[in-house]
């Protein structure tokens, strides 16, 4: 508890910090409406409101935030359309949704597995000319612009006991996977050797409840702020992605923005990355400890190997090619 204290007090100190000689205005100028279905018990739910209060003491309170975690805007879907129409203004997605939304089939190879080594080789790909070339023709495409990307975490197996312990591919044959309603999570699933169970995420823990579905994969902190540590009992270690959500603001708005509010708008959301992402790596160190002792949740580590083959047989083909170009996803994985 004294450890979440400090951390809260460290950030706190950080934002008045930078902010100390700025005053706040009358009226804001500008009120962003910044929606996603981060639960705000989560850390990228949390971030969301650093974010929201760094907005506002960087900008003297001209800019302010108004955040709406939980699904309050829509659905994952339909609050991606809404930022792309202008109706809301900022969202948290992720790169299998702009590959089925906008429609741009090219940025779905950032939600295959494996194609990340680690956290610094996704942000060495993000900020270098692959991925900034990809957000250039999306913002283009669709007025959606992308400010910043948070780490989500990094996706494990999460299993009832029915299905028993997982080790390879083999395990996971008719095991009915939930994953979220696009291809790029769908080709996922068959790529990890599953059954892949299109639902969506409000509806997951009833799902897990109820037998709707054997299993999920999300990163070990969601699955503590969504409660599905309480109706699964494995845990398996495949580190089969490194997941990312991408924040991301309607361009048309943005380009009415003058330029020194934008400058706030991309530090704070700089500043919410570093609180999400510490308080994520921090809660995976954590977590399986506290899955085993209070949940009675059993932790395997399977054969990575296997996976990451059975995986890379599925992304190495003509189909994929097609869809993301010629040897993005190899292109991807050694880029240094």
């Amino acid at each position: 508890m004294k450890a979440k204290v400090l951390r809260i007090a460290m950030v706190s100190l950080l934002i008045f910090g930078l902010m100390s000689s700025l005053s706040f205005a009358a009226a804001p100028e500008f009120k962003l409406r910044f929606g996603s279905l981060a639960n705000p018990e989560d850390a990228h739910g949390k971030a969301m409101y650093v974010f929201a209060d760094a907005v506002e003491k960087l900008s003297g309170g001209k800019v302010v935030v108004e955040v709406y975690p939980s699904g309050q805007l829509g659905t994952q879907k339909t609050t991606v359309l809404n930022v792309m129409q202008g109706t809301v203004d900022m969202c948290m997605t992720a790169a299998s949704w702009l590959d089925t939304l906008v429609p741009y089939p090219p940025i779905g190879v950032f939600g295959a597995g494996y194609v990340f080594r680690d956290l610094e080789h996704v942000y060495r790909v993000m900020d270098g000319p692959i991925a900034q070339e990809m957000f250039e023709d999306i913002r283009q495409k669709s007025s959606l612009k992308v400010i910043d990307i948070w780490y989500l975490g990094t996706r494990q197996l999460n299993l009832k006991k029915k299905v028993g312990p997982v080790r390879t591919p083999e395990d996971l044959k008719g095991v009915m996977l939930r994953m979220p309603n696009t291809p790029a999570w769908l080709d996922l699933g068959r790529a990890l050797g599953a059954n892949p169970t299109p639902l969506g995420f409000g509806e997951l823990y009833m799902a897990l409840k109820t037998g709707v579905v054997d299993g999920q994969d999300n990163p070990l902190p969601t699955d503590l702020a969504a409660k599905f540590v309480e109706v699964t009992h494995y845990i398996v270690l495949t580190d089969h992605l490194i997941d990312t959500v991408y924040i991301c603001i309607n361009d048309k708005l943005w380009q009415t923005m003058p330029e020194e509010y934008q400058t706030y708008v991309k530090m704070a959301a700089r500043l919410a990355r570093y609180y999400n992402n510490y308080e994520k790596l921090l809660g995976e160190v954590e977590l399986l400890d506290i899955f085993k002792k209070e949940y009675g949740m059993e932790i395997i580590v399977p054969d990575k190997d296997a996976f990451r083959e059975n995986v890379k047989k599925m992304y190495t083909t003509k189909e994929f090619d097609e869809r993301w170009g010629e040897g993005a996803y190899e292109k991807i994985q050694g880029y240094r």
